[in-house]
């Protein structure tokens, strides 16, 4: 359809959905990036640069029709990492980007859907309808990821052996963490001391109408025991995991010492499952039997699916896990260094409640749930927890204990 058969304002309406669909290409192709950049698996970071050059393709598709119309060239003014920056995907790491990548994908293919019905014209919509293909193929992919399977899609790109061989023996020496991972643990630790003390406040209150000696007498000693228990529990885990992971790797070492040809092939295998065919996968492993204990990280790897940097620090887990613990526990004892009796009571309710819906928005940075369903929820769970103790403490007070 030429510019000239538009009304300016059928015009104007098509330039903007255009601009739309050019930022949100934009915006992923930087994020597929990014993530690819950052993964430690090779095979799975040559499948998200294929779909990073994908969307860039998307991208210029419409720059091109939104120019050809007459609009501006867009610019992108986005962060340079897209949406891989974003704090829930840092705080979640690889499987939850790629899960929330998915269900943009299929935001994605809705949404086109629906432009495809009002757009009115018929250049944009053949734009469209080839780009609904390839963000179906997307969102194919992408859960093959998440299964830990790299099937190609009918259409998709080879992978490329050597890039895929140039990818591992980059990241081979940086070391890459898993991002954020203590903030889930931090999470997680806030939610644990201020469910538990909460619901010792609202016991003790209840008992004492409100006695603020012997809610914060009780409240501190909860504080303390739980902070306690979470930090060592999270320092045991992650040393009981490293250990375990240390114990894996000396047994895949001897391994690979007593059979040295088993073991490449088994990792030629784990490589061709994930989508290489099994020339290249040969030529790649033959190539990183080079150096033993290169072999031995990636075999292990496979075998194992994580590294020994991706595991977490004892010494962090057992700080992040008990403080924070003790930062939850501490916000329903607060009231009642300032108040006592009823108004300490509903005082430590109110923001205790506050902070119940608080941790569960928190959450979502670690979940792919919506922030304020998540939240409320929190408050809900909260709330019955403070009221069936409150009266608990209440009946036992009448009791004489």
């Amino acid at each position: 359809m030429a510019r000239e058969t538009l009304s300016s304002a059928k015009l104007k309406k098509i330039l903007t959905t255009l601009e739309g669909n050019w930022k949100a290409e934009m915006e992923g192709y930087h994020t597929y990036l990014a993530l690819a950049d950052r993964d430690t698996d090779p095979v799975r970071s040559q499948v998200l640069r294929h779909l990073a050059g994908a969307e860039w393709e998307h991208a210029e598709l419409w720059h091109g029709r939104i120019v050809e119309l007459g609009g501006t060239a867009p610019v992108y003014h986005g962060k340079p990492g897209g949406e891989a920056d974003s704090l829930a995907n840092r705080a979640g790491g690889i499987r939850m980007a790629l899960r929330r990548l998915e269900i943009e994908e299929s935001r994605a293919i809705a949404s086109y859907g629906e432009q495809l019905k009002g757009l009115g014209d018929p250049e944009s919509v053949a734009i469209l309808e080839h780009v609904i293909e390839d963000e179906k193929d997307h969102y194919k992919e992408l859960g093959s990821l998440l299964r830990g399977h790299y099937p190609a899609p009918a259409g998709a790109h080879k992978i490329s052996a050597q890039a895929v061989l140039d990818e591992m023996l980059a990241k081979r020496a940086q070391g890459r963490k898993q991002p954020g991972s203590w903030i889930g643990d931090a999470i997680y630790g806030v939610n644990d001391g201020l469910g538990a003390i909460f619901g010792i406040v609202s016991g003790v209150s209840g008992a004492t109408a409100g006695d603020s000696k012997y809610v914060l007498l009780a409240g501190l000693s909860g504080l303390i025991a739980s902070a306690l228990s979470m930090g060592s529990g999270a320092y045991l885990a992650a040393k009981s995991e490293r250990e375990i992971y240390l114990a894996e790797i000396a047994r895949e070492r001897e391994a690979i010492q007593m059979n040295g040809p088993e073991a490449r092939e088994l990792l030629s295998l784990y490589y061709q499952v994930k989508g290489l065919p099994e020339e290249d996968s040969q030529n790649m492993v033959n190539h990183i039997a080079n150096d033993p204990e290169q072999l031995l990280r990636a075999l292990a790897s496979e075998r194992l699916g994580t590294s020994e940097e991706a595991l977490a620090n004892p010494l962090v887990s057992a700080g992040s896990g008990a403080l924070s613990t003790a930062v939850g526990a501490a916000i329903p004892i607060i009231p009642f260094f300032f108040l006592t009796g009823i108004d300490a009571v509903i005082a430590a309710a109110v923001i205790s409640l506050a902070a119940h819906f608080a941790v569960g928005a928190a959450k979502s940075l670690i979940t792919v749930r919506s922030w304020w369903s998540s939240g409320l929820e929190m408050t809900v769970v909260g709330a019955l927890e403070g009221a069936v103790t409150y009266g608990i403490g209440i009946l036992l007070g009448k009791g004489g204990m």
